[in-house]
């Protein structure tokens, strides 16, 4: 199984992952031009793709989903409420799923698990992708460290994990008030001392790697974000940051 952070962060999410002869895309906050190159540049032909899936309507999730649908004829699974709200923004779509947070879907040999997230939208979901007994987490948006998903965090053999922001960055930070308390807040996202701690409590001897995703532009740098995780977590752990502008490597489980 390998994944492929195409772009991570409030300006753009995108992630290609391929398993068992299934190729996925989760999200769409991209163009589609930048999903082709990038892609491209590691070996990959984003038509060959077998399905879209959203994690939720904010628009650095969602904002191009109607053109990879029709770009790239991509069957589109999102849950009917995100639907419900993107009506109208994404054009045409003739070929979209919905499923319930907390649903499997099932793609030949791999299971997509959908995990609910209490991140400030109606029916955000996060997801763990199954091949056999391989697990890897795709978790940004969190809102909190809720229950269970340490748990989660301990059944993986690799990660891309939230790490958005440094607080003493936010709270000195140039966001006004209102924004600051949504980010901080438990709907809004994991702090690098959040994810790190999650990490260092429940990480378990399987996890190959981790990928530190959703870095926030003012709030936080990628040294930072390192640096805190090898506060808790220490050095044995290969941890990387997902960048905000460009794909990142092809990673294995």
């Amino acid at each position: 199984m390998i994944m492929i952070s195409l772009q991570s962060g409030s300006n753009g999410n995108c992630s290609y992952l391929e398993a068992g002869g299934v190729k996925l895309l989760f999200d769409a906050g991209i163009s589609g031009k930048q999903a082709i190159r990038r892609l491209k540049m590691r070996g990959r032909d984003i038509r060959q793709c077998d399905a879209l899936i959203i994690s939720h309507d904010h628009a650095d999730h969602s904002r191009s989903a109607g053109v990879f649908h029709r770009m790239f004829d991509l069957p589109v699974y999102m849950t009917a409420s995100a639907h419900a709200r993107l009506d109208g923004r994404l054009g045409r779509l003739t070929n979209v799923h919905h499923f319930d947070p907390g649903d499997r879907l099932r793609f030949g040999d791999v299971d997509v698990e959908t995990v609910p997230t209490p991140h400030d939208v109606l029916d955000a979901v996060a997801f763990v992708v199954h091949e056999g007994p391989k697990r890897l987490g795709i978790l940004t948006d969190l809102g909190h460290p809720f229950d269970g998903l340490g748990s989660l965090l301990s059944r993986l053999d690799g990660v891309c994990l939230e790490s958005n922001y440094d607080p003493e960055m936010l709270r000195t930070g140039p966001y006004p008030p209102a924004l600051k308390a949504r980010i901080r807040g438990p709907g809004g996202h994991l702090s690098n001392v959040e994810a790190a701690k999650l990490l260092a409590e429940h990480a378990s001897d399987r996890l190959r790697w981790v990928a530190l995703a959703h870095l926030s532009e003012h709030n936080n740098t990628p040294q930072l974000a390192l640096a805190t995780h090898r506060r808790f977590v220490g050095n044995d752990l290969s941890i990387r940051t997902l960048s905000r502008y460009e794909a990142g490597p092809i990673l294995e489980v």
